[in-house]
């Protein structure tokens, strides 16, 4: 049986050495060629946790967790195999290795298989600064996760609570393939989160707030936590459905962000090679406003989506999604690009830091700006059509009139085409959310159809 050497880790667990992950790869990796794979890729990873929630001034979850697994992908040719094992021992890193190798005699021929190009693997590796574990026990998690929700409950207008949460998680992961790269990488990941009820009965309101970051340090208090909570859900009150009319919509960053996943999704290389997408060939043309930038940032130190390579071991690099309003690049890992006759952009497995460019006006002055109309802060459903760009999603806010709040606004629907709602931005807000790993600011759009009474 494998010995796991540990080092002390302050989330509450022990994370393996570099040099253990890095030996169980290599031996899934050695094996494969063994079993008569022409190449291979194998990824180990452990990661701990210590996730505590609370309700009603009582604890209700303190849970601690331990994931670990070995992932192998062998090719035969140009058959692909893929098992996966959370068993360490050296039996059961040859069983799966041997599973995946069972799997790629008995799968089709697909030319376009096989690992990324061996110059496209990563030769420098920043130290990007995310791993910053956080010294937390269950106890002083549940003091924090109270003084959240005691914050958020302090208001009289609060009459209930979905509770409070605390979170802290580290994790090591290793990934190496046949072309002989091989790297160890570490981050930590920490959370307070709220949700807070406002009213009784038929009118009661629900909202919430979240803090998220690398390390402990970068996140908001608990009480600020819990106040903007409290803040966001009181705002709701009195909150009802508007006649339909068509106007312009502000989306807020947490709202935003999917606008930008849209659009990552519709030139994402399995849609492209599927044309299944409205801007399937568009790459080079207008699309946007000739202000709108969107780019990756992969380097940046503790954001939420840095790395220094992606899940094939592409060097990451900034780059422009979006520049001058123009589309000038697809989101593709080295299997897609093949099938369009291009080369990997690093994202297998995502992007990374996309970041919609701020702009230099506030929210106050988005709204004078906007004038009359709608900011949207939720959304529900999923009423996206990739294939035509035909949106259509529930909604809630406030109705604006005069650039200022006046009305709370629920159960609406907000609706247009993604083609259209890109080529009507009029502005971008200053207010960059830096919480995910898609970043964006407000996003005002001259006229959609909002749907009500």
């Amino acid at each position: 049986m494998s010995s796991v050497p540990v080092q002390s880790d302050r989330t509450g667990g022990d994370l393996p050495e570099a040099s253990e992950l890095e030996r169980l790869v290599e031996q899934a990796l050695a094996l494969a060629k063994s079993e008569g794979a022409t190449a291979a890729e194998a990824g180990a990873s452990v990661a701990d946790g210590l996730s505590v929630s609370v309700r009603g001034g009582e604890v209700e979850t303190v849970e601690y967790q331990r994931d670990r697994s070995l992932a192998i992908t062998v090719f035969i040719g140009q058959r692909t195999g893929s098992a996966a094992t959370s068993d360490f021992r050296d039996e059961a890193v040859r069983d799966a290795v041997a599973a995946a190798c069972r799997i790629a005699r008995f799968t089709a021929e697909d030319p376009y298989a096989g690992l990324a190009d061996a110059d496209r693997m990563a030769r420098e590796i920043p130290d990007l600064d995310l791993h910053h574990p956080w010294g937390l026990d269950a106890e002083a998690a549940i003091e924090r996760a109270l003084a959240c929700e005691h914050a958020a409950r302090a208001d009289e207008r609060i009459t209930n609570s979905e509770g409070a949460g605390v979170n802290a998680h580290a994790g090591v992961s290793t990934y190496g393939n046949t072309h002989g790269f091989l790297q160890t990488t570490r981050g930590t990941r920490h959370s307070i989160d709220c949700a807070v009820i406002a009213g009784h009965g038929d009118h009661m309101q629900r909202d919430f707030w979240y803090t998220v970051g690398r390390a402990p340090e970068d996140l908001e208090s608990p009480e600020a936590v819990g106040r903007r909570a409290a803040e966001r859900t009181i705002a709701r009150i009195g909150a009802e459905q508007i006649a339909t009319t068509e106007c312009p919509v502000l989306f807020v960053p947490e709202m935003a962000r999917s606008l930008v996943g849209h659009l990552v999704g519709a030139v994402r290389g399995s849609a492209l090679y599927r044309e299944a997408t409205f801007l399937a060939g568009r790459r080079g043309e207008q699309l946007f406003p000739e202000f709108v930038r969107i780019h990756e940032q992969p380097h940046l130190p503790r954001a939420m989506g840095s790395c220094a390579f992606d899940r094939e071991g592409v060097a990451t690099t900034s780059r422009e999604l979006v520049s001058d309003g123009v589309l000038r690049d697809y989101v593709l890992d080295s299997y897609s690009a093949r099938r369009l006759g291009m080369e990997t952009t690093g994202n297998a497995g995502g992007v990374h830091n996309l970041t919609l460019e701020p702009g230099s006006e506030d929210f106050a002055q988005l709204l004078e700006r906007m004038g009359t109309g709608l900011v949207v802060t939720e959304m529900m459903g999923m009423g996206v059509n990739m294939v035509t760009g035909d949106y259509s999603r529930g909604a809630a806010g406030y109705w604006v009139e005069n650039g200022r709040l006046a009305q709370p606004v629920q159960e609406v629907t907000v609706a247009g085409t993604l083609e259209r709602m890109f080529a009507g931005i009029v502005a971008v807000g200053s207010d960059l959310d830096t919480r995910a790993n898609i970043r964006t600011p407000s996003v005002l759009i001259d006229r959609l159809t909002v749907a009500g009474s």
